[in-house]
């Protein structure tokens, strides 16, 4: 029986992790969103931990570091000027690491992203955030389109379960799973091991 292999691997594309200090880390809606009412992931706070770890080692090796953040209506999901809708205070921005606003899944779509991912004369970006399957999954393939080296670190994403149409479910560590299976078989190299990016 033949061995399943990515695209990426018929290919023979170089599937190293980029380093740190070569790459820019965009850390996709880390948002309170998450953590409570009907978006709460249930694996939210784990990739919240592991995210924090990825930016921490991030900045003590100069990564170019860019925070992407869902702006919703006011009053309703991820509203900016709620609570809801902050980030995370263990990944709060620092001062000079700039803050997206999308409206849209994919964080390049109306914003400046591409153009501030490309003024640091860097092709490596490394992704992390929420949800696995939509954002940091729409985001990866368009990067793929405008020249980037996608990595995606898995265990700083997460999703939620979501409804499998026939009246049943389909647990968010599925979709999750599959979403990283997708990506990697053109779009983007997956981490699977966070440490594993220094």
């Amino acid at each position: 029986m033949t061995v399943a292999k990515t695209l990426l691997q018929l290919a023979g594309a170089d599937l190293s992790l980029p380093r740190l200090s070569d790459a820019s880390l965009v850390l996709i809606d880390l948002q309170n969103e998450y953590l409570a009412g009907p978006l709460a992931l249930p694996d939210a706070h784990a990739a919240i931990a592991n995210a924090a770890g990825l930016l921490a080692r991030a900045r003590n090796s100069g990564t170019a570091i860019f925070h992407v953040a869902h702006k919703g209506k006011s009053g309703g999901l991820f509203d900016r000027a709620a609570e809801r809708g902050a980030i995370v205070s263990a990944l709060a921005p620092l001062d000079g690491e700039p803050v997206v606003e999308k409206e849209l899944p994919n964080a390049f779509a109306g914003t400046d992203l591409q153009a501030r991912l490309a003024a640091t004369g860097r092709k490596n970006i490394i992704l992390a955030g929420f949800m696995t399957h939509m954002c940091v999954s729409s985001t990866a393939r368009a990067a793929l389109d405008l020249g980037f080296r996608v990595t995606v670190d898995a265990n700083s994403c997460a999703t939620r379960d979501l409804p499998d149409g026939r009246g049943g479910t389909i647990a968010a560590a599925t979709v999750h799973d599959v979403a990283l299976v997708e990506l990697s078989d053109r779009f983007a190299i997956i981490a699977r091991d966070g440490d594993a990016l220094a």
